[in-house]
């Protein structure tokens, strides 16, 4: 018997202006910056090696455009979006409450106020992931879920704006 895997390549969004100023932008609907737009340019190279079978992004623009700068029109998917941040969206983390800067550097049990739970975005994440058809897997989307999926994976790191990173087999 053959077994069929999904081979998962996570690429994060080129720089906005919240990713720039250090704000939380959730799921705000903000767009690429022009340094955004030429940050993903060398990605075209990386990707097309990858020889995905699909290509994959969160519905907000500036993962769009930058699955369009990158490797074409993806599908799109709103499970794919950014953690919803809710009142904090559009701050920094120095603007935030004590607590609320806990919250997020323990991140497995974070609720943000007037958002969603962690434990609500890893369902939403999961829920795509493990609907996913066999083949290779290009999937254009943003710091909180590549985060997620790290730590799934057993690591904990920042991957920057424009960032390329294999997830594995799932």
């Amino acid at each position: 018997m053959v077994e069929l895997t999904r081979e998962i390549w996570l690429l994060r969004h080129g720089a906005t202006d919240f990713s720039e100023s250090g704000r939380y932008c959730g799921q705000l609907d903000i767009p690429l910056t022009a340094r955004g737009r030429l940050q993903v340019l060398p990605r075209r190279a990386d990707v097309s090696r990858i020889s995905h079978d699909w290509l994959w992004s969160s519905d907000l623009q500036r993962c769009v455009e930058t699955a369009r700068i990158v490797a074409g029109d993806p599908t799109v998917d709103k499970r794919l979006r950014e953690f919803d941040f809710g009142r904090i969206e559009g701050l920094r983390f120095d603007e935030l409450d004590h607590a609320t800067q806990e919250g997020i550097l323990a991140f497995d049990g974070f609720a943000a106020p007037g958002g969603e739970t962690v434990p609500e975005f890893r369902a939403r994440i999961e829920s795509f992931f493990d609907e996913l058809p066999a083949g290779r897997h290009l999937i254009v989307t943003h710091g909180g879920v590549i985060r997620l999926l790290l730590r799934r994976m057993g690591h904990d790191f920042r991957v920057r704006p424009g960032g390329l990173v294999f997830l594995s087999r799932w």
